[in-house]
């Protein structure tokens, strides 16, 4: 027993060195790419899977609140990694549309493998982020928490907490009382944005996505479902104006999750997210199934990114009790769906104006 016992500690060692060593990386400073220049801001632990070089590069003439203005405050025991900045990278930009929409709220964003996995807003430092890490505290755990406010002394304690193993802090600054509460946690990386409010993050606009012997490139989305003006009703009850504004922000937050994406949640914070499934009614389970970890999915609306094929996802929040669904038209069957929310008195928001056509959809495939 007392063999086994050493065997298993030093296996556990050998696993824990084998995710904190940093691999030696060698590209070169500076990149050129299509007209612009990048140059070489940080060296990663490892790329997404350990023994694979990795590192960052910034957009030269880039500035604002982006990654090109980030600043490594406590690098911790490991350091960052890949995976870090690109998790990074979402809760920024989402934090940052919502902070447009939804001026002088605080706003917690909280991202696991490049998905939000809770997000909240309100007018209490604490409260916000207790509301965040609320929606789904099993699938937080090892999670980057990105804020639009200032961390201080009691919410950083919060934020040590043994059992909820946060990876990076991500915020526009922290009081020094609050640093040294975070500099406690040894793996903690804590990584300052630099001002963040009322200015614009200025880079190229444009995304690439490497492919083998080529590369996509394409415009950045971003959503214009920023208002009641910016969308339609389009069954027979009309939605209430709490519903329209949790239709809105819930709308938003789908905006940074993998399509096939399914959100819901309530105005000030999301409940349940399905996301990078292949069929959307898996997405729907998914995200009732998680909002059962914390607030449940009663009295919540969904939010899809992209037309119902079918009516299935109605009756499965028909049946859960949502009173509400933000979603594009352009399904065949649109109608047929309609109907059927209008049997269970379900309020169907298109993202859409009411003189317009198209309406907005939004996928993410990152």
């Amino acid at each position: 027993m007392k063999g086994e016992k050493i065997k298993l500690e030093k296996t556990g060692k050998i696993a824990r060195l084998q995710y904190r060593t940093k691999v030696k990386e060698e590209f070169p400073k500076t990149l050129n790419f299509g007209g612009l220049k990048f140059k070489k801001k940080l060296s990663m632990r490892y790329g997404e899977n350990p023994g694979y070089p990795a590192a960052f590069y910034q957009e030269q003439g880039a500035s604002g609140p982006n990654m090109a203005t980030l600043e490594v405050i406590l690098e911790g025991t490991k350091g960052l990694s890949y995976i870090n900045l690109g998790d990074m990278d979402l809760g920024q930009r989402l934090v940052k549309k919502l902070s447009e929409i939804y001026k002088n709220k605080r706003i917690c964003a909280i991202i696991k493998h490049e998905m939000p996995s809770g997000v909240a807003m309100g007018s209490e430092p604490l409260e916000v982020f207790e509301k965040a890490w609320g929606c789904d505290s099993l699938s937080n755990f090892g999670s980057v928490d990105v804020f639009n406010y200032i961390i201080n002394e009691k919410l950083a304690m919060l934020i040590v907490e043994k059992m909820k193993n946060i990876e990076v802090v991500y915020a526009p600054d922290f009081t020094a009382e609050a640093l040294k509460v975070l500099v406690s946690r040894k793996p903690l990386r804590v990584v300052k944005m630099g001002t963040f409010l009322d200015i614009a993050a200025v880079d190229n606009g444009l995304e690439f996505k490497r492919v083998a012997g080529g590369l996509l490139i394409q415009q950045r989305f971003d959503s214009r479902i920023i208002s009641p003006e910016s969308v339609d009703i389009v069954s027979k009850r009309k939605a209430s104006p709490g519903e329209i504004e949790a239709a809105i922000f819930n709308w938003n937050v789908s905006c940074f999750t993998r399509s096939n994406a399914i959100v819901i949640g309530m105005k000030d914070k999301i409940h349940g997210v399905g996301s990078g499934q292949r069929s959307r009614i898996d997405a729907a389970e998914n995200a009732i199934r998680y909002s059962r970890r914390g607030y449940g999915p009663e009295g919540c609306v969904m939010a899809s990114d992209a037309f119902m094929p079918f009516t299935d996802v109605v009756e499965l929040a028909a049946k859960n009790e949502i009173t509400a669904i933000i979603y594009p038209l352009g399904s065949i069957r649109d109608q047929e769906v309609i109907d059927k929310a209008d049997e269970y008195n379900l309020a169907m928001i298109a993202t859409k104006k009411p003189d317009e056509t198209d309406s907005e959809r939004c996928f993410l495939h990152r």
